[in-house]
């Protein structure tokens, strides 16, 4: 690798600029020399040869669009000259020959995590307290004001303070200070506290349940239940307002189809059967607060790191992504399935070109026919409203490079690694095969986050080369940073760099371990992630209209 210049994949006709290039700057690759007829800006690709109207754009060593006019060597390709094209897919057509990477590193060692009788193993210790509708939002946010403060896991509102400051000054007659005014950082909210083997309560409010259709209802009830089953979590209280769509019962079933000897605890209460709002808080809050101090009394012991179960998520992606970024998480995902744990890849539109990889590298043809079908049946969807896989790509993704959803899709599935995929599933279906799982959800960030924490994952890994300050209720999330300059701008929501790649300073294999041994740390509690300080508790359920 050049520290200006790279050529992703030998096959490829376009060149990465790692660095910003100047126009009329001489540019030698592959024996090619050329001068560059337009400046370049660090994270673009440009063209090694000219190239004619309908001629393909190869990037990753696949077909990620086509010119619709004439490119001159050394220009820019971008949203104006070059369009949207991907490869087609069908069935299995190869066999995978996968040679796992050298794990000896971590034989025999272990993550400090909490044990459930189902054999999962989490990575933190959560309550939940959940609606079933979203009528109930505000009696959830009165429990959460009840107890956060009083149980220790409140945080001082520094910015509640510094309007205070400014109130102060203000009515002072000091004006003028205002404008100068600093603000004092974080100090803790001066408490213990009072379960010290309970990360947190977390409330999960949401805007379903009712209303919409019976189908978005049970997909609800289908992920909440996968949340209740997420070894992260301890147990829940679940309020139910009781005419809703998303019933009761409909919860329960579902967590019996995960797993029919459910023994945490559950407390549910309906608000039309309590009566009273103060009667339904009452009993919630005091049952809530007898139920912490049996979950408070399980304690971290060493788990195989086969335990682990890792979300592979990207937001905020930049042109450095796919290079540096996500073949790092796909390196850490290959490891963490070499050791017998489970990884999953999600964002179908981000896949998009690269269907007939991901079906060839499935283990059977039953596991690549319902990739096929799923992939098929989402794109078919956002057609039939006037949209498509090719509008995925963001104003910022297209800012920095990403031009194309197949360009973004080629290097989003660099998280998935190399490894076999052993199982598909649908959204808020549970992850239980070891090995890396494809998981359909869309493209959308939190939307995604949120369905893997569902499918069972207990971390997650979250690329961004734009910066993206989001974290998930139970799941720890990992963020990783594709360039150096995002990791010293935004450093609060980082957790992780991986700009030295892109510096030639280390390898994927390098920055991969580097990754495993964090995510060891993070599993451990030794850690805590910037989106867990940062109390980031993103949670957004995807109804199954379209969302890309």
């Amino acid at each position: 690798m050049s520290h200006k210049i790279l050529k992703v994949h030998p096959n490829d006709n376009v060149l990465v600029a790692l660095t910003d290039l100047q126009v009329g700057e001489e540019i030698t690759y592959d024996s090619i020399s050329l001068s560059l007829i337009e400046g370049i800006p660090a994270k673009h690709k440009f063209t090694q040869q000219d190239m004619a109207p309908g001629q393909e754009i190869i990037m990753y060593g696949t077909l990620v669009g086509k010119a619709v006019e004439p490119i001159a060597a050394g220009a820019r390709i971008s949203t104006e000259n070059v369009k949207h094209q991907a490869n087609t897919f069908s069935g299995k057509n190869k066999t995978l020959d996968w040679t796992a990477p050298d794990v000896s590193k971590w034989a025999g060692k272990t993550f400090m995590g909490f044990h459930r009788e189902d054999g999962q193993v989490g990575t933190a210790n959560y309550w939940l307290v959940i609606p079933l509708v979203f009528c109930e939002n505000r009696n959830v946010n009165i429990i959460k004001q009840a107890f956060m403060e009083e149980l220790g896991f409140g945080r001082q509102d520094v910015y509640k303070t510094y309007v205070q400051q400014m109130v102060d000054l203000y009515q002072a007659g000091k004006v003028n200070e205002i404008a100068q005014l600093p603000l004092q950082g974080y100090n803790g909210n001066g408490q213990k506290r009072i379960f010290e083997n309970i990360d947190g309560i977390k409330f999960l409010t949401h805007e379903g349940g009712c209303g919409g259709i019976r189908q978005d209802s049970d997909a609800l009830c289908a992920l909440l239940a996968g949340y209740i089953h997420n070894p992260n979590v301890a147990g829940a209280t679940v309020l139910s307002l009781g005419c809703q769509n998303a019933q009761v019962g409909i919860l329960e079933e579902k967590l019996r189809a995960l797993n029919p000897n459910f023994k945490k605890p559950l407390i549910v209460l309906e608000q039309q059967q309590e009566g009273t709002e103060q009667e339904l808080l009452t009993q919630a809050i005091r049952r809530t607060f007898l139920a912490l101090i049996e979950a408070d009394k399980v304690r971290r012991e060493p788990a195989p790191l086969s335990k682990l179960v890792i979300g592979l998520e990207c937001g905020g992606s930049d042109g450095f992504s796919g290079i540096s970024a996500n073949p790092t998480v796909g390196q850490a995902s290959d490891l963490i399935v070499a050791l017998g744990g489970k990884s999953m890849l999600s964002e179908f539109p981000e896949l998009c070109g690269v269907e007939q990889e991901l079906i060839n590298r499935c283990v059977d043809d039953k596991t690549a026919d319902r990739f096929v079908q799923l992939m098929r049946a989402y794109a078919h969807a956002a057609e039939a409203v006037g949209s498509g896989f090719d509008m995925n790509p963001s104003p910022g993704n297209i800012k920095d490079g990403l031009i194309t959803d197949a360009i973004k899709s080629a290097g989003a599935a660099k998280k998935g690694g190399t490894s076999p995929v052993v199982d598909v599933l649908d959204y808020t279906e549970y992850a239980t095969k070891p090995g890396l799982t494809l998981l359909c959800t869309p493209g959308n960030d939190v939307e995604s986050t949120t369905a893997m924490a569902g499918s069972g994952a207990n971390i997650i890994l979250f690329t961004t080369g734009l910066g993206t300050p989001t974290g998930n209720p139970v799941t720890p999330v990992i963020k990783v940073s594709s360039n150096t300059k995002l990791a010293e701008r935004m450093p609060d929501i980082i957790d992780i760099d991986t700009g030295p790649v892109i510096a030639g300073e280390k390898t994927i294999e390098e920055m991969g371990a580097d990754m495993l041994d964090l995510i060891i740390e993070v599993a451990s509690g030794n850690v805590k992630t910037k989106a867990q300080l940062l109390d980031q508790d993103d949670f957004i359920p995807w109804k199954r209209g379209i969302s890309l």
